[in-house]
């Protein structure tokens, strides 16, 4: 995990080693201090020589400015490595995340992943800038304290080889009964993301239901199950402190005693003692510092498991360069790829959510061909499977059972990016991006010409709506696309969509913000100006779907009925109940 982790220091890697190098060069110089402090006592003032003291006090002023200016540029550097990792891992996930199919991303939420990337890596980031730092002054200054000691007076040093071991012991007591909450915490982090994030999105909701109490008094139980973790890791911790003071007043009391005896009794100089207590106390805290690494280390650690699951995830749809197994003829295969009509044909489809775990088909052996330039229309009732079905094409999801094929090709075997760029969606739930309405129907095709963004927005009858606003296609737009209306906002994104003048054409569900004559003026650009196009429209109203070349009527995941309006409603009692039922909403 450390080695994987490593390995995203890239260019920064040279600052990140840079930083011990020059943390030794300040540690050794506070090690040189007490000893020159000892020759100014020892040697200057007890026999009263000025120049002792004036040549020993620059030593010590020299390796002070010594030491604080490669502590300075330590910071500087650890600082810079440290950032540098963080950037680095941060990106890693980013573009992992990017790769997530609908599945991968159901499977940890999306709030989780914001932690992830966000507050995890910073943890971590956090503990390599220490670790660059601290553990190298901790390793050096221990070892050089102690060994001056030694030099000092072999037999007061021996009381460090006591105290030493009681701290480690009981450091590592106190983390190992809180290394398991660090990965809670965490956990905890994510569901309080994940109520604030669900909050905001749907905070227009909770006002127009008046479920701003209930709202608050769910996030703040979420806040208080965070608090309470954090309050015990932290009274958990909080232990090393005064068992790190009560030792180190302990082992000071210790020495001065022994040392002051020796001193009065001749066998130890007054400086030497002054000298020593002053490396038992860089010592000591040094041991403190290792206490300190340990807190952090072990957030990190539960952090670092989160990060690197998320790095290690193979996502559930990927581009298989050997093509896909089982194909057309049954065998490993990377075929040409076929010139872009906008065939659709499902072959035996069955598919089921594999994150809901009830083993229950959404889709059941579904049969059914779209010709090219044909507009297919999906109706039935909520939950009967009619988005499933059209995510399966540009492959957000992959089929469980049978093949799903585009020009005559499993979807599986095309590159991802090629799929989709043959495939315009509009999705159920509209999304527009914090920018300007240019921005955001460029979208659909950044090369396109302010020509053509203007023709999509007139195929899609948005460009009225988007000339009357103060800057036309310059306006902002709110994250969301908060400050524009729901059929402006369909409109816009059906524009998109139109933009990249794609073989296959998927509308799930967006238009139904927009009126009757608004969207019989869509359909109609589809066939003036994507006449070659294959258009997929889920639809509510039978009224929208009434003139489509072929109908698919979904009921409980599978298909019960194929045709025409009239064919259907000659023969389909569940086409004939969807239209009677809308017909008598009409007549009231």
């Amino acid at each position: 995990m450390i080695k994987k982790l490593l390995s995203y220091m890239g260019e920064y890697k040279k600052w990140i080693l840079l930083a011990p190098v020059l943390m030794v060069a300040e540690v050794l110089c506070e090690i040189v201090m007490p000893r020159l402090m000892a020759a100014i006592v020892d040697v200057g003032i007890a026999n009263g020589d000025m120049g002792a003291i004036v040549r020993n006090g620059i030593y010590m002023l020299v390796l002070a400015v010594i030491g604080m200016i490669t502590g300075v540029l330590s910071a500087r550097v650890a600082t810079k490595g440290g950032q540098g990792f963080g950037s680095n891992l941060r990106n890693a996930m980013f573009q992992k995340i990017q790769d997530f199919s609908f599945a991968d991303i159901d499977r940890f939420s999306s709030a989780s992943l914001i932690t992830r990337t966000t507050n995890d890596v910073n943890q971590i980031q956090m503990t390599l800038t220490m670790a660059t730092r601290m553990v190298v002054r901790v390793i050096t200054m221990l070892t050089g304290a102690l060994f001056m000691a030694f030099s000092i007076n072999a037999e007061l040093a021996r009381v460090l080889l006591v105290a030493i071991p009681v701290l480690m012991v009981g450091i590592g007591i106190v983390m190992k009964l809180s290394n398991k909450l660090f990965g809670l915490m965490q956990e905890k982090l994510d569901n309080l993301n994940n109520t604030v994030q669900e909050n905001l999105v749907a905070i227009r909701v909770v006002k127009a239901f008046v479920r701003a109490g209930y709202e608050k008094t769910k996030f703040k139980k979420a806040n208080e199950d965070l608090t309470q973790t954090g309050i015990t890791v932290a009274m958990r911790i909080n232990l090393i402190s005064p068992l790190m003071t009560i030792v180190l007043n302990l082992v000071t009391l210790t020495v001065l005693y022994l040392g002051g005896s020796q001193v009065m009794e001749g066998t130890m100089l007054y400086g030497d003692l002054s000298s020593f207590v002053g490396y038992i106390g860089q010592i000591l805290m040094s041991v403190m510092m290792v206490g300190m690494m340990f807190v952090m280390s072990s957030r990190a650690v539960a952090c670092a498991r989160r990060v690197v699951e998320v790095l290690d995830t193979v996502p559930d749809i990927r581009d298989d360069p050997g093509g896909y197994t089982a194909g057309l003829n049954g065998k490993r295969e990377d075929p040409a790829l076929p010139a872009p009509q906008g065939r659709v044909e499902f072959k035996d489809v069955s598919f089921k959510y594999q994150a809901s775990g009830s083993g229950d088909d959404v889709l059941e052996h579904i049969n059914c061909s779209i010709a090219p330039g044909q507009f297919t229309a999906i109706v039935g009732g909520t939950g009967t499977g009619k988005s499933t079905l059209v995510n399966l094409i540009p492959r957000f999801y992959d089929v469980t059972g049978g093949q799903v094929l585009v020009d005559g090709m499993d979807v599986r075997d095309y590159p991802i990016e090629e799929l989709r760029s043959r495939i315009g969606m509009v999705l159920q739930n509209n999304v527009l991006f914090s920018g300007t309405i240019r921005e955001n129907l460029l979208w659909g095709r950044a090369d396109a010409t302010e020509e053509e963004m203007i023709q999509a927005a007139k195929d899609a009858q948005a460009y009225d709506f988007v000339m009357a606003l103060p800057d036309g296609f310059d306006t902002m737009l709110d994250q969301g696309g908060t400050n524009v209306s729901g059929g402006q906002k369909q409109r816009l994104c059906i524009a998109r969509a139109m933009l990249r003048h794609p073989a296959i054409l998927i509308l799930d569900d967006s238009t139904s913000a927009v009126d009757s004559a608004t969207e019989a003026a869509i359909r109609e650009s589809f066939a003036k100006n994507l006449a070659g196009t294959t258009v997929i429209m889920i639809a509510q109203r039978i009224s929208s779907v009434r003139d489509a070349d072929q109908i698919l009527v979904l009921d409980d995941g599978t298909i019960a009925g194929q045709g025409t309006h009239d064919e259907l409603m000659a023969t389909n009692e569940v086409y004939q109940e969807i239209y009677n039922s809308q017909q008598e909403g009409v007549s009231e």
